[in-house]
């Protein structure tokens, strides 16, 4: 009966996809294991190591269907081996002359790491088609909104105007830093392995080079320099890059969500026919997708750090560290693709209440304004007697609960120095965006490759 979130029914789509359930399944993690068997074979096979048509049957036999997993379950139980089991189905499949050749030289870390890299590579494919759907609609929003203005805010209160193209687009150009990252990961991450047992490949013959650059040829995967079996910066680097977009991911999910709160009501997530806020409060719409996505990233980014643990390693080989990959590298990657479908379709329907922002930028009552009213009348009076001036003007607006404008109308200086007019244009919102149209332009532009 199933205990994880990932697997149970009421729980795992919060956890995960069916797509990523089948990459990092049982049958798919055997089946890997039979793809590094039958690409040993052949390749043994074409450098005459062993007989072609024990490589033949070999390929033939190694398919997941032929292995019967509760019992092989039951004998790892018994010899207390994660591979072998698996391996005498495979041989027993195959006719007693060509199963003898099952396995000849590797040992069990190059099968179980191969088959994650072959893994990793699989989920690679969709994570990377999912980051580019989720960027796709950051940047569609950020063109929608590049000129939607609303309060920017820092130490959680309104501090300056910017628009939500902006907010949108500076999200937009850190993905497009993840999407080069893992990029450039890629390579150096799907690497397989023929090592043996300690990695000297004393096992393989004088052609283990040749050999195992042809077999993960066959399997699509890059060729080590050296053993890796005791260096696991390869993972390690993988999930700490999925925890950084997940950090990303959170912090989207986290800003979006704060935005729903009732005082604020700036965006709205989709909402579907029957979604139920609260057993008790029939009224409530709750942001559970934003909230879900914010939420994430925590296991996520604990298991990245357990991946780290497991770089310090003992001797040539040490499955104290290495077993503790089995959980947390799929769970890493469980989480982070569950968040990039999650962020897709969330971002895919969120309602942007361009008049609620208008009217948050007036709670202020033009207050957020004053640095523009202060750097354009440093021209006239200095910088100093600006800030002065303007600080006296807030305070005493702040005090009396006067709006920001009319502050500066009951001062001395400045109801003397500034007309009405200027006042007016001074304190609107719109007119103090800076240069965030032209930035929401340049991330734009500058993602676009990799967006298609």
């Amino acid at each position: 009966m199933p205990v994880s979130v990932f697997d149970m029914q009421s729980l795992q789509h919060l956890w995960g996809t069916d797509e990523l359930r089948t990459i990092f399944g049982e049958e798919n993690r055997i089946q890997k294991w039979l793809d590094f068997e039958a690409a040993l074979a052949s390749a043994q096979a074409e450098l005459g190591l062993i007989p072609a048509a024990a490589a033949k049957e070999i390929a033939s036999k190694a398919k997941v269907e032929n292995i019967d997993i509760a019992a092989m379950s039951a004998e790892i139980r018994r010899i207390k081996h994660s591979l072998v089991p698996a391996l005498k189905q495979l041989q027993a499949a195959c006719s007693k002359e060509n199963g003898e050749w099952v396995h000849y030289g590797a040992t069990t870390q190059d099968v179980v790491d191969t088959g994650v890299a072959l893994q990793l590579k699989e989920f690679h494919a969709v994570a990377m088609r999912d980051l580019q759907a989720v960027g796709r609609e950051l940047g569609r929003l950020a063109v929608a909104h590049r000129d939607t203005p609303m309060a920017g805010r820092t130490h959680g209160v309104q501090a300056l105007p910017i628009t939500f193209g902006h907010k949108c687009a500076v999200w937009l150009d850190e993905l497009g830093r993840h999407q080069e990252r893992l990029v450039q990961a890629a390579p150096r991450v799907l690497v397989g392995m023929l090592a043996g047992a300690v990695g000297s490949q004393a096992s393989l013959g004088p052609r283990a080079i040749e050999l195992e650059a042809l077999m993960l040829k066959k399997l699509g995967l890059g060729v080590p320099t050296i053993s890796w079996a005791p260096a696991r910066d390869r993972f390690t680097e993988y999930t700490g890059l999925l925890a950084m977009l997940g950090s990303t991911l959170s912090k989207i999910g986290n800003e979006l969500f704060n935005m729903q709160r009732n005082e604020f009501g700036e965006v709205e997530e989709g909402f579907s026919e029957g979604k139920l806020g609260s057993s008790t409060m029939p009224h409530k719409r709750n942001p559970t997708s934003a909230e879900n996505l914010a939420g994430l990233s925590r296991p996520l980014r604990y298991n990245a750090a357990m991946m780290v643990e497991g770089m310090v390693q003992e001797g040539e080989r040490d499955g104290i560290a290495w077993k503790m990959e089995w959980k947390a590298l799929p769970e890493c990657c469980m989480i982070a693709g569950a968040m990039l479908f999650q962020a897709r379709n969330l971002l895919a329907g969120l309602k942007v209440n361009a008049d609620v922002m208008a009217a948050n930028l007036d709670r202020m009552r033009g207050y957020l304004l004053s640095e523009r009213v202060m750097l354009e009348l440093s021209e006239r009076v200095g910088k100093q007697t600006a800030h002065e001036w303007i600080y006296e003007a807030s305070m005493h607006g702040i005090t009396q609960k006067l709006t920001f404008a009319d502050a500066m109308r009951q001062h001395a200086g400045l109801g003397k120095l500034l007309a009405d007019d200027e006042i007016r244009d001074m304190t609107d919102p719109a007119a103090y965006l800076g240069q965030c149209g032209a930035s929401v332009d340049r991330v734009v532009a500058a993602q676009a490759a990799w967006l298609g």
